[in-house]
């Protein structure tokens, strides 16, 4: 990546937001662009700034997070946003994905994690546990999307689809058959558009639905 990544922290606690950029002033692939204190203030700012990754807390008045996320993503698709909680409830997690959210961090993680985390985000590399699946794709068991009626995927996009179930990263993947993390994404990219998916959420459920383990 030749440009930084344009980051928007929100969040309503003063030392939070200072703490947040000064994990991202340790690295220089990170540039923030701005701070908000509501979820209201950041639909707005998201769309004179245009960040590339949104830092949102959980807990705001008048708008909160999840809201602002929602609201966010319908007007900028694009934008890669991470839930900042200090609650590691996991319903938080599950209406955080829902909302629209590519992933979530605990406040109190140690910087180091932090930013491979993000890193992990920005390049569709941030891996999921094969417990948290699981609890995912329960959860989500009663939102199901739209199934074709014959499976319309090559010998190569269902070998991708064993290892997506298995919870590997785009990396890991590439490793695995030998071949770049740019072919991956393009597979996978395939892949949703003929199983008519949104997200490697849905893929995951429906690898693991369809028995590709």
């Amino acid at each position: 990546m030749t440009q930084p990544v344009r980051v928007l922290i929100v969040d309503d606690h003063s030392h939070a937001r200072e703490g947040m950029r000064e994990i991202l002033n340790a690295d220089p692939i990170f540039e923030v662009v701005g701070e908000c204190t509501s979820g209201k203030e950041a639909i707005l700012v998201t769309g004179q700034r245009m960040p590339d990754l949104i830092l949102m807390d959980i807990n705001m008045k008048e708008i909160d997070g999840l809201e602002a996320t929602k609201e966010i993503k319908s007007r900028n698709p694009y934008v890669k946003i991470v839930m900042v909680t200090v609650s590691d409830d996991i319903a938080h997690l599950f209406e955080a994905l829902k909302k629209g959210a590519q992933g979530y961090l605990l406040k109190n993680l140690n910087p180091g994690a932090w930013l491979e985390y993000l890193k992990a985000v920005i390049f569709d590399q941030a891996p999921m546990s094969r417990e948290l699946a699981l609890r995912i794709l329960k959860e989500f068991s009663g939102n199901e999307a739209p199934r074709p009626s014959e499976n319309p995927l090559t010998d190569r996009e269902q070998e991708i689809l064993i290892w997506v179930a298995k919870g590997m990263s785009n990396r890991e993947i590439s490793e695995k058959l030998f071949i770049s993390e740019h072919t991956v994404k393009n597979h996978l990219k395939k892949i949703l558009q003929k199983l008519q998916l949104d997200n490697r959420v849905q893929l995951a459920r429906y690898a693991y639905e369809q028995g590709y383990k």
